[in-house]
């Protein structure tokens, strides 16, 4: 069996992914795909270029997305179309999690620049806006009062983008200085951390300079992850979370997970465990 490896930006987890791949003996490609254009209809020539199983790893969402839905049709893709369709977007994100029964922060949409105003007044501030589709925290803001928000939301109308006319307001949950973010392969959580930002900034993204250490979580903090995992479907999957004093809350979940952070702590091979996963859901 092959697995191919489809990225757009070479990265530590796509390197080490190949890497255990060839340590199983098995062949393995990494595919950027860039640099393959795809017939939709005809000879698409994915025989020639991607093996029978593909990790899909675009760092862009709609690049990995519609790569997704077009390999399908002929290949095993992890994640899915599906998965990745609402997992690379919050708001999709948020009414799944919700449908589930996930404990969520507080979140509302709103389609202009008046109602967004008037949703953020109604919910109180301090308040987060983030966009539609991203990561690393990149968009992301904190609103302290309605004047941040006024400017916020006036700069948003003057990019003529239209997902940033759509206003993802979440309510700032008051929480230690971390967030939790687990790996989830499948039914089992594979590793869990805790991520820290040393410079005081409320994003713990390790991307932006976070660090990491190993997460310890209870029986029903478990269950609620995998819950969590279940409700967008399932797969190789990143599912971030706060403590409150609500409890556990899901606020994202990455369906193109980065877990070179991860790695740095935990005692588990998670390119491997990725993987044979992979390779075991293809033999199924």
């Amino acid at each position: 069996m092959r697995l191919s490896i489809l990225y757009d930006r070479l990265r530590w987890e796509e390197k080490a992914l190949a890497e255990e791949v060839k340590k199983m003996e098995l062949p393995v490609e990494l595919v950027d795909a860039k640099a393959y254009p795809l017939e939709l209809v005809g000879d698409s020539r994915i025989d020639q270029i991607f093996g029978e199983v593909v990790l899909q790893r675009c760092m862009s969402h709609i690049r990995g997305l519609y790569y997704a839905a077009i390999l399908e049709k002929e290949r095993l893709v992890v994640n899915s179309f599906s998965v990745l369709m609402t997992t690379s977007n919050k708001l999709l994100t948020t009414l799944a999690l919700d449908r589930a029964g996930v404990p969520t922060p507080r979140t509302a949409a709103a389609f202009s620049l008046e109602s967004a105003l008037e949703q953020a007044d109604r919910m109180g501030y301090p308040l987060v806006i983030k966009p539609l589709i991203g990561s690393w925290g990149k968009m992301v803001a904190c609103l302290r009062d309605r004047r941040e928000a006024e400017a916020l939301f006036e700069t948003r109308e003057m990019l003529h983008e239209p997902l940033q006319q759509i206003y993802y307001l979440q309510e700032y949950v008051h929480r230690p200085p971390r967030d939790i973010r687990a790996v989830v392969i499948g039914d089992r959580i594979l590793t869990t951390i805790y991520r820290y930002q040393p410079d005081g900034d409320w994003r713990t993204n390790v991307a932006r300079g976070g660090y990491a250490e190993v997460a310890s979580l209870d029986s029903e903090q478990k269950e609620l992850i995998l819950k969590a995992a279940e409700a967008v479907g399932g797969g190789v999957l990143g599912v971030d979370a706060m403590e409150s004093d609500r409890g556990l809350l899901v606020h994202e979940i990455n369906g193109s997970v980065e877990f070179k952070g991860a790695a740095s702590v935990s005692t588990v091979n998670i390119p491997k465990a990725i993987a044979e996963y992979a390779l075991e859901k293809a033999k199924r």
